[in-house]
């Protein structure tokens, strides 16, 4: 079987699923590494001790459904940001394969995935910042919370409020953070899935997987937490007409930070933040196989589970 055989549209369709998949499980984390990151902004008390106490503090004030709180968002992000991401990434993959009768090395891996990455990204900007403003609106006092009901209803009173232009707002953080990832991701996850098998501390499967991911999520966390607490914060703010906006820049977010936070604090929620994409990375590719194999036999009629990944 080759992925000639296959319609385009199907790597992108299965990618989402997979995706979504695992943001269903994941999504409680998320929460948590969000209200960690904006916790501090404007020079505001510290509100949170670690992702435990935050967990605590959460299900505590705003009961135990309130840690699923923007998971219509975060589907819809699913739905475009890795919908795009994996269709991208596979369909360059297949094609540099194609004109070139071989796989691709580890540098052409990550240049693909940070494109991949980077469009993925733009695509899926108004869904993040949804997200973001969803997951953020519980720690805010009554009045000033947004109180969106839903995906559609922040999509539509976001444009009609702030401007359809306003949901990409964070939109070069954002994109920039995904290249980081991606990058660190493809690098990371290749050595250590090559250093486990080849010292034959493991074999192929899905505990070699799992494990590859996890140090690939570790090291990913490392790199680009940075990255994602600036998204977070200019995603996050509040800008009245004719005010200046807290934050200009990724770097005008970094520097405030460490100036008055200190420079650990733009790695707040780093344990909620690798409890997430590890296993946000793990399950999203062990599902993507398993459809892949599912869709190859009951369609296709054929065995196997290759994804062109």
């Amino acid at each position: 079987m080759t992925d000639k055989k296959r319609p385009v549209y199907v790597q992108y369709v299965l990618g989402g699923l997979s995706g979504i998949g695992a943001t269903c499980v994941v999504q409680p984390l998320d929460l948590v590494k969000t209200r960690m990151q904006i916790s501090g902004m404007g020079g505001a008390a510290k509100e949170y001790n670690n992702t435990f106490d935050a967990i605590g503090k959460i299900i505590r004030r705003e009961g135990l459904l309130a840690m699923y709180k923007g998971l219509s968002a975060a589907i819809m992000r699913q739905a475009t940001y890795t919908t795009t991401r994996l269709g991208v990434y596979t369909s360059l993959n297949d094609t540099y394969k194609q004109k070139t009768n071989k796989a691709p090395n580890l540098l052409i891996s990550m240049a693909m995935g940070m494109t991949a990455g980077a469009v993925g990204s733009f695509v899926g900007n108004p869904s993040e910042l949804i997200l973001i403003r969803m997951t953020a609106d519980g720690r805010l006092p009554v009045a000033e919370r947004r109180n969106y009901t839903g995906f559609f209803n922040a999509l539509f009173r976001i444009s009609r409020e702030e401007g359809v232009v306003s949901l990409w707002r964070g939109c070069v953080p954002t994109m920039g953070r995904a290249m980081v990832v991606n990058a660190a991701q493809l690098a990371s996850y290749s050595q250590a899935k090559a250093y486990l098998v080849s010292s034959e501390l493991m074999k192929e499967g899905i505990g070699l997987h799992f494990t590859a991911s996890m140090f690939s999520g570790l090291i990913t966390t490392a790199a680009s937490l940075p990255v994602d607490i600036a998204k977070t914060r200019i995603q996050n703010m509040k800008v009245a007409p004719g005010a200046q906006p807290p934050y200009k820049s990724t770097i005008d977010v970094i520097v405030k930070v460490v100036r008055h936070e200190g420079l650990f604090a733009l790695w707040k929620g780093f344990t909620a933040y690798y409890g997430r994409l590890g296993p946000h990375t793990v399950l999203t590719f062990i599902i993507l196989e398993q459809l892949n194999g599912l869709y190859n036999k009951h369609i296709m009629g054929v065995e196997g589970s290759k994804s062109g990944l």
